[in-house]
């Protein structure tokens, strides 16, 4: 079972959350809460494997819940679902430490398959809020925050040519599937590779990966991205 914390002030939409997750049977919702203080201590008794986390909220919203939550090192990971896709709300929340960021007009099956991308250990972005990241990224590197230059030079050294590869072609958008097929390897591999990299460079998750690409130079170049 994937267990889920469902934080929202709107008590209609929380509603319509459960509704929508409780027609999986392999997920379970272990709680509500209607602001960011109750979804940290929610968090910390029940350690659901998934928070889906509103970010405008009374009291402790939830971009400052998030970021309690990943420097207590709770093992739950954070998908943002908000109405609101302006960047302030993006980068704020990612440099929080969430790991998916959906807007609240995703259909229903996407969502489920959110919550089980991201209780499986993968980073999820919205197609157009990953353009957003990629597209800052590109013509801004350096504008998020990072581990430093001394450090991040150590763990770059450590890859391997191939993960290089990968890391950069991650930076650029592409899934798995779309490595696996530019590098004319197996996807298995890919993953694999993707699993190496965030060892090798102390990086929770495929999000943190793409900023970190573009902070070191491994990333595609903004032309390239664009055509």
């Amino acid at each position: 079972m994937t267990t889920v914390l469902i934080v929202d002030d709107d008590q209609l939409m929380r509603a319509g959350l459960l509704a929508v997750l409780e027609s999986d049977e392999s997920i379970d919702v272990v709680g509500q809460a209607s602001n960011g203080r109750e979804a940290v201590a929610l968090t910390r008794r029940r350690d659901p494997d998934v928070v889906l986390m509103d970010v405008q909220m009374p009291g402790l919203d939830g971009i400052a819940a998030t970021r309690e939550l990943t420097e207590a090192s709770s093992s739950a990971r954070v998908l943002i679902l908000t109405t609101f896709e302006e960047d302030e709300y993006i980068f704020g929340g990612l440099r929080a430490g969430a790991s998916g960021f959906l807007l609240k007009r995703t259909r229903p099956e996407e969502l489920i398959r959110a919550v089980h991308t991201i209780a499986a250990g993968e980073s999820l972005l919205s197609p157009s809020v990953t353009r957003r990241v990629i597209d800052r990224m590109a013509h801004q590197p350096g504008s998020y925050p990072g581990d430093g230059e001394a450090v991040g030079a150590a763990a770059v050294a450590e890859l391997t040519p191939r993960e290089r590869q990968v890391l950069g072609r991650l930076a650029g958008g592409l899934s798995n599937a779309e490595i696996a097929a530019a590098l004319v390897i197996e996807e298995s591999t890919v993953k694999t590779h993707v699993k190496r990299i965030l060892m090798k460079l102390g990086l929770r998750d495929r999000v943190q990966a793409v900023i970190f690409a573009y902070e070191h130079g491994l990333a595609p170049s903004p032309s390239r991205l664009s055509s």
